[in-house]
């Protein structure tokens, strides 16, 4: 399996000494974000979120299925990802790497388990008919976190997207088209988004949000706290490395607060803003109301 090339003994030594001094090759603080870029696309569920050099596209999509047995009630939700070699010469198609199998789980365990899509709104017929919606994250750029950006765009989309409409009349199923009916939201219960730390030094004393792809290199342990705006935490990953005292973590979970509620109003404030720029009926109506005061 081919590897991308690791940075040299100086460039660990140079970045590591800069860490203790709390100073980063990019300027940034020790807590602080790359800039964040939410774009929607011109069809519902397609969102684009570049963090820094690191870019990610998730789409959603949805058809009508037939419900598993032991969930006759509950439609299909599953998260696919995929990390090509464009985004990274380390990656291959159809041979999963580590970063692809821990990204892939993260992903899951914080949208899908934490109950953030109402599942029960997808049935349409029990045990016999439901909605089946897919979400496709594809890695376009890696440069470094890519479960932050991945996530934010999984709920962006999710939030974007629109199923088309439905009834059932004596058995018989109608999904009608946006010409007939207009496409309606998926049921959202709350808007889930994970934080990730790097630790750095012998003991892990000192810990780095947003690490960029050569921080990732010489950290000595990593964790990963989603949770929603309310503070409610969907799942707390620390996956090897060097172990990390409780107090780190608890001043980890309180950081993580204050960004997933920036993170959260980021995500409403572009949604709003791509909803406005699709009301073309209140754009029409704002004109005849115009014309109708003069």
């Amino acid at each position: 399996m081919p590897r991308e090339a690791e940075p040299s003994l100086n460039e660990k030594q140079f970045l590591l000494e800069a860490l203790k001094e709390n100073l980063r090759l990019d300027g940034r603080e020790l807590d602080q974000y790359r800039k964040l870029d939410l774009s929607f696309g011109d069809e519902y569920g397609v969102a684009e979120v570049k963090l820094g050099k690191t870019s990610v596209l998730a789409k959603v999509s949805a058809e009508v299925t037939v419900p598993f047995q032991d969930r006759p009630l509950d439609g299909i939700f599953q998260i696919s990802t995929e990390l090509s070699p464009m985004a990274s010469p380390a990656f291959e198609i159809n041979r999963p790497t580590e970063t692809e199998v821990v990204l892939s789980r993260l992903l899951e365990k914080t949208v899908r388990r934490s109950g953030a899509l109402d599942t029960e709104s997808l049935c349409l017929a029990a045990g016999e008919k439901c909605w089946a919606v897919r979400v496709d994250v594809h890695v376009l750029s890696h440069d470094g976190n890519l479960v932050d950006a991945s996530c934010v765009a999984v709920v962006a989309a999710l939030r974007h997207f629109r199923k088309p409409d439905t009834s059932i009349e004596s058995g018989t199923l109608t999904i009608y088209t946006p010409a007939e009916r207009e496409p309606v939201p998926l049921g959202w219960l709350h808007s889930p988004y994970c934080v990730s730390f790097s630790f750095f030094g012998d003991e892990g004393e000192i810990s780095v949000l947003d690490a960029t792809w050569s921080e990732e290199q010489v950290r000595v342990g990593s964790c990963t706290i989603s949770m929603n705006r309310h503070g409610e935490i969907c799942q707390i990953a620390k996956l090897g490395g060097t172990p990390v005292d409780a107090v780190s973590l608890l001043q980890c979970s309180s950081l993580a607060l204050s960004r997933v509620k920036d993170l959260s109003t980021l995500v409403d404030k572009k949604l709003a803003e791509d909803a406005k720029r699709r009301d073309k009926g209140g754009l029409i109506a704002e004109l005849l109301k115009a014309d109708n005061d003069r």
